[in-house]
């Protein structure tokens, strides 16, 4: 058994219907898998589900030839007759786009990573062109197609399952009690305590992987660090930099890779008095971002400048940092008419990412900052999927968050952070919305040329630098805590945790798993 340490409960076991990588990590490749997915450690696309695709000269149409070797899980209330087919395909597709699908609107009806990314307006058509053939029509060509399709929204899911819940009158289980493809099967849930799989032994891959699987489910960064310095988790998630320090100083394995994040303070632009793109710029200059890559990274990060890393190859070098003046902050705020200071809440979330290891520190500090220019910030907490929940309500003032991206196209960034069908429903929480900006972005997915995309991003990041929708705070690097009997352990650049050829020597104590499991 191979007890993972990770930093919260899903919000859903269906990654369409959330944005979380807490969620995607429960779910996407452990539960199911994608058509397109990346090689181990890379962002580099490789076959999945389709085992080959085609794309037309125009760029308006991908067919994909499906594996027709795929079994599905089954489970006490569902056992498979066939195999992985293109109905599964065209429902786990359809279900998002059509808003007259039997499944739309089951668990909500929402959809953010697909509404992010405008899937709705870019897929014309998905037709079944073969019992192991599935073709996609597109509105326009779309340069980032197959990146988006290697990430968790795209799960494909069971048709079958679907009309024998629907039989049974349960179709909600379809989210809560999942059925996929992936390399482990779905065996127990206990909500904020722990999350339990099993190998599934007739998975299409041949790679190896542990016979039992444990997420620890441990919020708080100390006590997953203690419990694995106990031997009580064999992998731990999202150390903090002091965690990462003592490791390093006791020769523990520390596995990492830089990270596709950004972490940012996101103003939400339909609230007095952040649609005042003044105001906006006046408090990125008002906070100490040096201080907090201090405190809070403990400098194993770097101080982000725009929405998307430095690695990426649309990143704008010509747009120079915040500078950091609490009088000129304040010189912005009195010509805004804000001269005596005002009162905001500042959203800090409850769990540590890579891009961000304790927002509430970040939070308290920001807290100071703004004192000093007459801004009263109260910190606002809420449990994650409460947290998630309110948000997408747009009930905050500002918040804390970050993204890692789920593919390496700078259009990962863009579209499901900062575009206007983002800000409707899916991850814009600045809830900002430029019309010049979106056009830009638009342009680029839609260039088949690297060099022409990358001139409508650099002139896209110019306008997000100009009206400050986020302070733009740190990217981080991906780390996790890995004991020695564990090997095959990677992380990918996007964040993503893969167990998929994660293999244990031997249990590393046997009392270990005691309080985790059932």
């Amino acid at each position: 058994m191979l007890v993972y340490c990770s930093e919260g409960s899903p919000d859903s076991f269906n990654p369409q219907l959330v944005t979380s990588g807490t969620s995607y990590d429960a779910t996407a490749n452990i539960i199911y898998n994608q058509l397109v997915t990346y090689k181990p450690g890379t962002t580099e696309i490789a076959p999945s589900l389709a085992e080959s695709w085609e794309i037309s000269a125009d760029g308006l149409r991908y067919t994909f030839n499906l594996r027709d070797d795929v079994p599905f899980h089954g489970s006490q209330i569902f056992t498979p007759s066939r195999t992985l087919n293109a109905d599964d395909v065209l429902f786990s597709f359809n279900r998002q786009r059509l808003s007259d699908h039997p499944y739309h609107g089951i668990s909500g009806g929402r959809y953010p990573y697909f509404t992010a990314q405008s899937m709705g307006q870019l897929i014309k058509d998905i037709r079944k062109t073969g019992e192991h053939q599935v073709e996609f029509v597109l509105t326009r060509p779309e340069s980032p197609f197959l990146s988006i399709l290697a990430t968790p929204f795209a799960s494909i899911l069971s048709a079958e399952y679907a009309k024998q819940l629907n039989r049974l009158r349960q179709p909600e289980w379809i989210d809560s009690k999942p059925i996929g493809t992936g390399p482990f099967r779905f065996e127990r849930y206990e909500p904020d305590a722990y999350i339990r799989y099993k190998r599934f032994d007739d998975y299409f891959s041949e790679n190896k992987r542990v016979k039992n699987l444990v997420f620890a489910i441990t919020p708080d960064a100390a006590m997953r660090f203690a419990r694995f310095s106990a031997g009580e988790c064999d992998v731990m998630s999202y150390p903090l930099p002091v965690h990462l320090r003592v490791a390093q100083k006791n020769d523990l394995e520390v596995v990492q890779t830089p990270g596709l994040n950004v972490a940012y303070w996101a103003f939400n632009t339909e609230k007095p008095p952040f649609h005042d793109a003044k105001v906006r710029q006046a408090l990125t200059m008002a906070v100490d971002r040096e201080a907090i890559l201090q405190t809070v990274y403990d400098r194993q990060a770097t101080q982000a400048t725009n929405p998307i890393p430095p690695s990426s190859w649309a990143y704008n070098n010509s747009i120079s940092k915040v500078t950091y003046s609490k009088r000129k902050a304040m010189e912005l705020l009195k010509e805004a008419g804000y001269e005596n200071g005002f009162s905001i809440d500042i959203w800090a979330m409850p769990i540590q990412r890579a891009y961000n290891p304790n927002a509430r520190k970040m939070a308290e500090m920001i807290q100071q900052d703004l004192a000093d220019i007459n801004v009263d910030a109260r910190i606002i907490t809420y449990e994650w999927g409460t947290f998630l929940s309110r948000l997408s309500q747009g009930l905050h003032h500002s918040v804390l968050l970050g993204w890692n991206a789920d593919n390496a196209d700078p259009n990962n960034f863009f579209s499901p952070l900062l575009s206007c069908n983002s800000a409707i429903s899916g991850n814009n929480y600045a809830k900002w919305c430029n019309n010049q900006f979106d056009e830009l972005i638009l342009k680029g997915r839609t260039s088949s040329e690297q060099d022409e995309r990358k001139q409508y991003y650099l002139k896209a990041q110019e306008i997000f630098k100009r009206e400050a929708p986020w302070l733009t705070i740190a990217h981080a690097n991906n780390s996790v805590l890995v004991q020695p009997e564990v090997s095959g352990m990677m992380v990918s650049p996007i964040g993503n945790i893969n167990f998929e050829g994660v293999t244990l020597e031997q249990q590393s104590v046997d009392s270990g798993t005691q309080g985790v499991t059932p």
